[in-house]
């Protein structure tokens, strides 16, 4: 499981409307140490008896009683978790040691990129050659500019710390090999700053695809199942 950012309850309860129980869970790995990420994290550690994946700064965030779970890994190095290779890559956030990943068995590679503020040579290089990609697209930028937030979290989200606006995430597609690519998820869509009829057609322009081609998460339903399957 990527994060945890909802109570133990809530991620209980989640994970069993799509048939997955919590004790089946192989490990938690954590992107960075924001409540909404990993609010969760230390009762399920300790309830289900989980390790817990995380960069050594991420960790020092934690509380002291998850020490004994904690798996520190290097942003630069890879892992395996049961049959699954771990590619763990850093990236811009305003986060202690934040880190995205892809993730793999051999054959085929999915990707994650969410809260992030700005693309890198690293990230670039990292996410080609996909066969799924989970993307952020988090906010358009005159939604943004004219919306209800105040002017230092404007700064936030829009800075080179914060996170992924539309057309950065387009220009990332643009950018990546994408040649391989299955399925992809618009995900981590503000509700105030952004909507999906905005963000879509900037994605599918990027992929050259229809608009239905490019999944969008939900906040609250997430999104259902999807097969990735070798070529």
């Amino acid at each position: 499981m990527i994060d945890c950012g909802f109570s133990a309850r809530e991620a209980v309860k989640r994970l069993q409307l799509l048939n997955i129980d919590p004790a089946s869970l192989s490990a938690i790995l954590i992107t960075h140490e924001h409540a909404d990420h990993m609010a969760g994290v230390r009762v399920m550690a300790r309830k289900f008896n989980l390790p817990v994946y995380t960069t050594p700064g991420t960790a020092g965030c934690l509380p002291e009683d998850v020490a004994p779970y904690i798996h520190a890994f290097n942003c630069h190095e890879k892992f395996v978790i049961d049959d699954i290779e771990v590619e763990p890559f850093p990236v811009p956030h305003d986060a202690r040691e934040p880190s995205q990943f892809v993730f793999s068995d051999g054959a085929l590679r999915v990707g994650l990129l969410t809260d992030v503020g700005s693309i890198t040579p690293l990230i670039e290089n990292t996410l080609s050659a996909c066969d799924a990609l989970l993307l952020e697209a988090n906010h358009d930028l005159t939604m943004l500019e004219q919306g209800e937030y105040p002017e230092h979290l404007k700064r936030r989200v829009g800075g080179r710390l914060g996170h992924l606006n539309n057309v950065q995430s387009a220009s990332l597609l643009e950018k990546i090999d994408t040649s391989r690519l299955q399925h992809i998820m618009a995900m981590h869509i503000s509700e105030k700053n952004n909507c999906p009829s905005i963000a879509v057609p900037l994605l599918a322009e990027a992929l050259g695809c229809e608009h239905d081609w490019i999944g969008v998460a939900d906040q609250e339903a997430g999104f259902d199942w999807r097969e990735v399957n070798n070529r």
